[in-house]
């Protein structure tokens, strides 16, 4: 991994991202609401997004997966609707590790060929790729067609007769069909039929999956006996850990940069601690990031599995979240990179992905410029990596009711769609911002500028971070409940940066302990020269140990003062 880089990831749906049509319907079907495809990824495109300050996309639903869109005709089977999210299906639900999703190629044949184009156009932009990789649960009628010579199938050897076993793919419920509470049915002339029933992707090991379980999965056996207490059977080494090891060796042959890993605390930290080592002994750059959730894992998935980077989702990004809402204190933050300590430079920072409400939604802020504040933490307050969910950069609302995924402020994972700020964006190709908003090109000249100083700024990238919220509590013009303050220092460069989550304007007074010289080295001087790096403004300051420094602040604003030393 680059140590002088600040990985900047663009997550994009890819299905969605080139889907011009304006007009669109109800749980409608390809041929109604059409597709975006990995071709509409331009080098026109390419390098807007890589203005963006983007080092890494993140292109989400390439593995070919479950869909309600027949390709029979190119020797793919149909999938039965009843195990089938949403018209396109979810591209978690993977139904062959080996092949690209139809639906993301202009001719369906060629479609592994336009993927590699895709990961060489992205290179040739100055990016690097990230895909997804699903271990812990599959299709409910997974089947490979694209497997390479000689690799045998998962669960193709499986002993249907027994609930576990080592070497199982999969785990069973013996003598029962699947049933669950789900229409089995779906409009399709005949019933969807599993026998023995396969446990569910969400650890529910019955026959009866109901609406609100993964019901369109099948859970994958990595030798943990779940009927027995959890009990480990690691050696000899379950078949499902390399069948899944040479699925990784595949993908990564194709020059990708990264494995996003999907729901990776559900799969025994054992296995990537096993698995892991293995790809980078081949491909040595390749990152892997993490989907934990569970702090108390955190150490365990990065000093035992080996994972790179992890979601920092249950910390940063639920108090930013409440913090842009009003329900919480500003002072919270501290508490949440403290209880990081010695592992803050392997988590992933984020305000939006597939998963979480959109930051304009209804359900969060209902403005993406509320944010403002929050996404200047998320990608200032360490070497860390930081991503955005494509379309946060003009504030969309994800306010679309498109199909089975309903009005819930997320942008749809499940149906065939198209999203308003990202046609407008792009305007077939031209990407001249003639349909944008003034608000969304505001928005997006903000993220420009916040995210290409991650790595033109040296302090950003790779300085000394620290926190000055000790040094301004109770102050009588700091409102730390409302407002937060730090430093990052590289070399001569020190950036103060101090945001304000409240909607009124402030002018607080900003405290440099002592403490904070001495420990960064900042020589005393006079005055310095100083540069609001949002702005480019200039001026003169003069700060000293515990003398405070008055700044100007807009209603969810922030400042990024460099000060040279």
């Amino acid at each position: 991994m680059n140590q002088n880089e600040k990985i900047i990831i663009y997550q994009v749906f890819t299905r969605l991202f080139g889907n011009d049509r304006a007009t669109y319907k109800n749980n409608g079907s390809i041929e109604e609401n059409g597709c975006g495809k990995m071709a509409d990824f331009t080098f026109k495109a390419l390098n807007e997004i890589k203005k963006l300050g983007t080092t890494h996309i993140w292109y989400t639903g390439i593995i070919e997966h479950a869909t309600q869109t027949n390709y029979s005709r190119y020797n793919i089977q149909p999938d039965h609707p009843a195990v089938v999210k949403g018209k396109a299906g979810s591209p978690y639900a993977i139904k062959d590790y080996y092949d690209i999703d139809p639906d993301l190629a202009t001719s369906i044949p060629d479609r592994m060929k336009e993927f590699q184009n895709l990961v060489n156009r992205t290179h040739k932009a100055g990016m690097k790729v990230i895909i997804d990789f699903v271990p812990n649960h599959v299709a409910r009628q997974y089947h490979s067609d694209g497997k390479p010579e000689g690799v045998i199938d998962l669960g193709e050897k499986d002993n249907k007769e027994v609930a576990f076993s080592p070497q199982n793919n999969f785990y069973y419920i013996p003598g029962q069909a699947l049933q669950g509470n789900i229409d089995l049915h779906k409009n399709a002339p005949e019933a969807y039929m599993e026998y023995p029933a396969k446990a569910t992707g969400n650890d529910k090991f019955d026959a009866w999956p109901g609406i609100n379980d993964w019901y369109e999965t099948t859970k994958l056996n990595y030798g943990v006996d779940y009927m027995n207490g959890r009990a480990k059977h690691f050696h000899p080494t379950p078949d499902t850990w390399t069948k899944m090891r040479d699925i990784l060796l595949f993908w990564a042959s194709k020059k990708i940069d990264g494995f996003r890993c999907d729901m990776a605390e559900m799969v025994p930290a054992e296995f990537w601690g096993w698995v892991i080592p293995q790809i980078k002994e081949q491909y040595p750059e390749i990152i892997f990031i993490a989907e934990v959730y569970n702090p108390n894992e955190y150490r365990n998935y990065i000093f035992n599995g080996h994972f790179d980077y992890l979601y920092d989702k249950v910390g940063l990004y639920d108090t930013l979240r409440s913090l842009t809402c009003g329900n919480n204190s500003a002072t919270t933050i501290q508490y949440q990179w403290q209880n990081l300590s010695g592992i803050e430079k392997n988590m992933l920072n984020f305000l939006e992905n597939h998963d979480e409400q959109r930051i304009a939604s209804d359900f969060f802020a209902g403005n993406g410029a509320k944010a403002i504040p929050a996404m200047i933490i998320s990608a200032c307050m360490n070497t860390n990596p930081v991503m955005i969910y494509f379309g946060q950069e003009f504030g969309e609302p994800g306010m679309d009711s498109e199909g089975f995924s309903g009005c819930d402020g997320r942008t749809t994972i499940f149906d065939y769609w198209s999203v308003s700020s990202i046609r407008r964006w792009r305007n077939k190709d031209k990407f001249d911002g003639k349909n944008l908003t003034d608000e969304e090109k505001k928005l997006q000249s903000f993220y420009r500028t916040l995210l290409n100083l991650c790595n033109t700024e040296k302090a950003i990238r790779n300085g000394e971070f620290f926190d000055l919220t000790y040094a301004n509590l109770e102050g009588c013009s700091f409102n730390e409940h409302k407002q937060y303050a730090f430093l990052r220092k590289c070399d001569k460069d020190l950036i103060l940066i101090v945001v304000n989550f409240d909607e009124a304007p402030a002018t607080p007074q900003i405290k440099i302990p002592a403490h904070a010289f001495e420990y960064l080295g900042i020589p005393e001087k006079k005055s310095y020269k100083t540069k609001e790096l949002l702005t480019n403004k200039t001026d003169n300051i003069s700060i000293s140990p515990d003398q405070s420094v008055q700044v100007s602040l807009d209603g969810y604003g922030g400042i990024l003062l460099k000060i040279s030393l």
